[in-house]
């Protein structure tokens, strides 16, 4: 991808009739960096310098697109590949431990989550991989749109990131995707107790030839898992924290208590109480219900 950025860049350069030089001094950079980019040698180009040429060159926002493919190249390759696999997945299942899923992060919670840690060098490799990240929730809107299923841990909801106007706008964001028919939000309360994933997050991806694959996340490492058997167990894993969460519409109600300060503690409800309300949800939504069967993802739904 940054060899094809910097023919792109090339081709444009030419076509205006631009020395590299001349490029350079218009994006505020050396001849010589100009001439890295061409040749996809050399440092990654910045979101900033991607802007930069893309104005400079008036490529009608055609750089700025093709940058997050090459800010992806930075990654290791067992990352590219779980990115890759989840542009084409139909059917995405996840458990978030800590944090909200990045397909529902809002801007600012987002800004908040990628500001913690030790590896940012700068404000702007936040905004990069901010960028990166909010442009990854556009598949949500898109035509090809996969199925979502999340499942929240009840401390996700508790933790106030970024403080608790940007916490209050989150768990609304939560509430709204949650109307949308090709999104399920459940929640684990801690009174359900020890469970198989308290050691990170997971993710199930049903990609389109029905075949699967699992990504585990940690603070500090994540991992791919592409094997069916092992793939199957961690499947497994995620219908069982699925069957012990809340039915979505009680996951909604815990979702507003905590949002309006009127939470006191998950009121777990009985097996019977719970099986009640998962059939009515599924006869009120048509139809929608929890998947059966071992180690399968969430059947895909076709949108709209």
């Amino acid at each position: 991808m940054a060899a094809l950025f910097g023919a792109r860049v090339r081709r444009l350069r030419t076509a205006a009739g631009l020395t590299q030089a001349e490029l350079g001094a218009k994006t505020h950079v050396v001849s010589t960096r100009i001439t890295q980019i061409e040749r996809a040698s050399g440092a990654k180009p910045t979101l900033e310098l991607a802007r930069a040429l893309d104005a400079a060159l008036g490529a009608d926002n055609l750089l700025v697109e093709l940058w997050p493919y090459v800010y992806r190249e930075a990654f290791p390759d067992w990352s590219r590949a779980f990115m890759a696999h989840s542009e084409r997945a139909v059917s995405v299942g996840e458990y978030a431990a800590h944090v909200v899923p990045g397909l529902l992060q809002t801007e600012e919670y987002a800004r908040a989550v990628l500001s913690v840690g030790l590896t940012l060098s700068s404000e702007a490799q936040l905004e990069e991989r901010l960028t990166a990240r909010l442009g990854r929730q556009e598949r949500l809107d898109s035509v090809d749109r996969p199925a979502l299923w999340v499942v929240l841990d009840e401390a996700v909801l508790r933790r106030p990131v970024g403080g608790s106007a940007v916490m209050r706008e989150q768990l609304e964001r939560l509430l709204e995707a949650a109307a949308e028919p090709h999104i399920t939000l459940q929640v684990l309360p801690f009174d359900q107790g020890a469970h198989d994933a308290m050691g990170g997050s997971l993710t199930i991806l049903v990609l389109p030839d029905s075949s699967e694959v699992a990504y585990t996340e940690g603070a500090h490492y994540g991992q791919l898992i592409e094997d069916p058997a092992e793939v199957s167990r961690f499947a497994l894993t995620y219908d069982r924290l699925r069957a012990a969460a809340l039915p979505p519409l009680m996951s909604l109600d815990m979702i507003r208590s905590v949002m309006e300060g009127s939470h006191r503690g998950a009121k777990v409800p009985s097996r019977t109480e719970r099986r009640r309300v998962a059939q009515e949800q599924s006869q009120q939504s048509g139809g929608r219900q929890l998947r059966r069967g071992r180690g399968r993802s969430p059947r895909h739904r076709p949108g709209p």
